[in-house]
This record gives structure tokens, sequence and C-alpha cells, in this order.
């Protein structure tokens, strides 16, 4: 007689033959792609990696053993070899982004998510919201705001002046550069600073509740499922707190501050206003455009645009204090430039370091180093599949692939054995065939940037950029703001200031999608004027 303890049983046999059913058909639609055996059957293991905020190194490590193309999991194949990039990341539609960015967007309440222009998936919800804000970020009006630049750095050296300089005490750079990149963005998205410089620490915790958001949605970024049931539930957050809460709070009252001024600016010229001014005209001149755009451009400003800057500036300036012939060598140049043309003290203008053949080695170097993120930017195989790498691995339709820029940037076939060093000469003296060929085989994407220029035109106002700022049609925006940033502060420190490394090994990163350096002890002390 069939009682209900056999229903029970039977009931549980079917899920047990059905979980592994899928456990078997996971592994073996994409087995003949190596990688970690844990890594084929559960999606655990790639979070794991990220979660020790190392998946970075993880990642490089997987690679060197079993090769350009490896399974990171059940359906996540990781792919190394830079020839892959135009494949992967193509300006033509096809390969859509996959769930990973869902997770990056912050939880607004009632089971709504902010889409931005970096993680959104729908293409065309893309388009909508970046076409009207792309002017904005190009080189010709990001050099209108140098003026705002250097105001930054006129508070940022009153401040190295008279708390390093003449007390001889230990500087944190990693941190002084994060607050310098924060405040630009500060004074250019909303005509002020958030006072990080002025103060010497973080201001309304804003730094750390943005490192607290990342580092709970970094490794979700490897589960999306997980994160819709945990962190974007009505009902989980009714018990905790909302992630990147109190930064959208922060940029809603930077919004609402605004709308209540008086809008006088408004009749100014687009150069004479901040971007937020610039968002909300935008906004109310496009009434197609989402109600909720200028909060999300204003939040990637406030969030993304920032952090990823100042993880290459602190990488260029750990890397020219751990290689001392490098950083000679910079000055040097800088020394040059001014004896034969002319360089403003003590902020050169943009016009006069643009073209520094050796400042723009530093920087591609620094970018293809160590780029601000560095976990793979997934796509979705489309119909049909694709063949990838030298080895032509079969990738069928579905498959959720991606490219590190950290793994990807070290490839030792395509920039040679001493790809994991740093060394600003492989791109110097190179023909053009190979210059070209190396800079489009960097893939460095940030929510704004990343770095790339070797070929710049500032009488015709024309950047040429790789991959080093994203590829395919979802190049960051933000790369000129960035460019801009790092050609005015390197230059600017190095003229002006001595430094002393007290103990590289003291230096840490930590990889939650986000970098965190710190610990970047230094001594400094004024550099005597040319004429003394």
């Amino acid at each position: 007689m069939y009682t209900t303890q056999n229903f029970i049983g039977s009931t549980i046999g079917l899920l047990v033959a059905y979980v592994v059913w899928c456990l078997v058909y996971a592994y073996w639609r994409l087995a003949h792609i190596p990688g970690p055996l844990f890594a084929r059957l559960t999606n655990l293991q790639r979070m794991s990696w990220v979660k020790s905020g190392r998946s970075h190194e993880i990642h490089h490590a997987a690679h060197q053993k079993y090769g350009d193309v490896v399974r990171f999991g059940p359906n996540m194949v990781s792919v190394a070899y830079p020839g892959a990039i135009p494949t992967i990341y193509p300006m033509r539609p096809g390969f859509p982004k996959g769930d990973f960015y869902r997770t990056l967007m912050p939880y607004t309440g009632k089971g709504k998510s902010l889409p931005a222009i970096f993680n959104t998936r729908d293409e065309a919800l893309h388009k909508k919201i970046k076409s009207p804000v792309a002017p904005l970020f190009s080189l010709t009006n990001v050099l209108t705001l140098e003026p705002f630049v250097e105001r930054v750095l006129h508070v940022m050296f009153e401040q190295l002046d008279a708390r390093f300089a003449e007390s001889r005490d230990t500087c944190d750079l990693a941190a002084w550069i994060k607050y310098f990149a924060f405040d630009v963005m500060g004074t250019l998205t909303l005509s002020k600073r958030y006072g990080f410089l002025e103060e010497g620490k973080d201001v309304n915790n804003m730094l750390v509740s943005i490192w607290d958001y990342m580092k709970a949605a970094a490794p979700m970024t490897q589960i999306p499922w997980f994160d819709e049931l945990w962190n974007k539930s009505s009902w989980t957050n009714m018990f905790r707190g909302t992630g990147g809460f109190l930064i959208l709070k922060l940029v809603r009252e930077f919004i609402e501050d605004r709308e209540k001024e008086n809008t006088e600016a408004s009749q100014q010229h687009l150069t004479d206003r901040d971007m937020l001014s610039r968002f909300l005209e935008i906004q109310k001149e496009n009434p197609s455009i989402p109600p909720w755009s200028t909060t999300a451009w204003t939040f990637s400003n406030v969030f993304a645009g920032s952090d990823s800057t100042s993880v290459v500036l602190c990488t260029i300036w750990y890397n020219l204090l751990a290689h001392q012939g490098t950083m000679g060598r910079l000055y040097a140049e800088l020394i040059e430039r001014e004896q034969n043309h002319s360089l403003t003290r003590p902020f050169p203008k943009w016009d006069e370091v643009s073209e520094l053949p050796y400042l723009d080695a530093c920087i591609n170097e620094a970018v293809r180093l160590h780029p601000p993120f560095c976990l793979p930017f997934e796509r979705v195989v489309p119909p049909g599949g694709i063949t990838i790498g030298t080895e032509s691995v079969y990738l069928p339709e579905g498959t959720v692939v991606g490219m590190n820029p950290y793994v990807a940037n070290r490839h030792k076939p395509t920039f040679g054995e001493d790809a994991d060093e740093w060394n600003p000469d492989r791109w110097l003296g190179r023909d053009e065939q190979q210059r070209k060929k190396m800079e489009q085989s960097v893939l460095t994407v940030s929510s704004f940037p990343s770095i790339n220029l070797m070929e710049i035109s500032t009488r015709q106002n024309i950047l040429t950029v790789g991959n080093q700022f994203g590829a395919g049609r979802r190049v960051c925006l933000g790369k000129h703001v960035a460019m801009l940033e790092m050609k005015k502060l390197v230059p600017a420190l190095l003229l002006n200031y001595e430094f002393q490394l007290l103990d590289r090994s003291r230096f840490r990163v930590e990889n939650f999608w986000f970098f965190q350096q710190r610990d970047l002890g230094v001594k400094i002390k004024k550099r005597a004027s040319l004429s003394s």
C-alpha cells in the first residue's frame, strides 16, 4: 500500500536525482575546459576567492597553471588571452552583460535597484542614460575643468606642508591620494570638496561606507541569484541596513539642496557650472530620460569616479618610490621640459605635460600592472557559441565568459617575460605596430577610468585610446577626467617634494572589485627651487 512515508521517500529520491543530474550536466557541458575540480561543480569556490580579497592573485595563478582559458565555475569561463578582447567585448551588439553587474546596483528599497551607465545590462537603457551626458566627459569639456583641479591641488599642498613637510611626520601617501581624488570629484560634481583634505580623514564615513558596500557586494557578483535573496529583498532589508544606503542618502541630499538653491547659475555658460547643475538641466530638457537619471549620474561620480582614479595614482606612486631609478628619470624629464620650454609652478598645465613620453609610459605601465577593477567583466556567449583562444576552445551558447584585466594585462606572450614587473620602458622604443598591439591588449575598465594615451594631440583636442578605458561599446566615460587628474598630480608632487619610502613591505592591497591600498608610509621634504 502506498503510504505517506513512501510518497516522501519518492519525492526526496526525485529531488536527489534531479540535483545529481544538474551537477553532472553542469560538469560535462564544459568538461573540455580545464580548471579547479571544485569550481566545475559550484560557484562557491570563486566566491571564496573574492571573499579573500586576493582574487586577482588567485585568478592569475589559475591561468598560470591551466592556460589561457580556464573554468572558474559550472558555467563561467575566464580568458587570459588579450587577442580575445575584440571577440568578447565587441563594438557591435551580441555579447550581453552577465548577471554579475546586477549585484553592483545599489538597492533602493521596495524590491528595486538603481541602474547606472556602467552596470545596466539593458542596452536600450544604457544608450538612453549615457548619450545625454557623454558630451560632458569629452576631452574638450574636461579640459575646461583644469582650474577646479588646481584648487584642490592647492589645498592638498597646504596640508602636506603643514602636516608632514614641516614636522617630518610619517604620511600615508595612499590615504592622501584617495582624499585628493575624492575632493576633485566633489569639486567637479558639486562645486565643493567633501573636506577629506582639510580634515585629513574620512569625513562622514563616506570612504568606509563605500568600502563596506563593496566588501559585501563583490562576493555576491559570483552568485547573483543569492544577491537577489539576501541583499535586494524587501523582506530581508526589514531586518538590516540597505547596502550603499549612506552614499545614496548623501547623493539625494546633494540633489535636493541644489534644487532648492537659486537657479541663477543655470543661465551661465556650461563651462562655468559643475556637473550636478548640468545633470539637472539635461534631466529637465529630456522628459524621456528616466526620472532617477540625475541620481544615477551623481552616484556614479561620487561612488566610482574617485576610487578608480586613486588606485591608478597610488600604483604609480608606489612603483616610483619602490624603483627610484624610474622616479629619477621622470623628474629629469620634467626638469628638461622646464629648461627647454616652460613649466608652470607649482602646478604644471595640461598642455605642458600632456605629451611627455616617460610620464605617459609610467601611467600606461601603472594601468597595465594594477588596473582599478580586477574581477572578470562577465558577458554571455550568444547563440551559436564561439571559438576562442590560441587553442580554439569552443564555448557553447549561454556560457558566461569574462576577462580579468589584472590577468590579461600580465599575459607574458604579449607583454614579455617581465610582465609581472614594473617596467615603463616596455612602452618606449617600440615601432608603431608593436606599440599598437600592446595598447590594444591592455584591458582596464574603471567605473570611470583607467588609462591609455601614447597618442595625444592637445592642439586638436584629440585623445586616442586603446582598451585601457575598457573595450567595446561600454568604454568608460570618465577616462579624460582621470587623465587630467593624473597628469596634474604626478608632476606637481614630483616637482615640489622629495619622498622617502619607509617600508615597502607594509604596503597593503585588498581587492573587492574596488581596490583598497593603504600603509604607503613616506617622509616628505620640500624641494629647493631651481634658482636657489
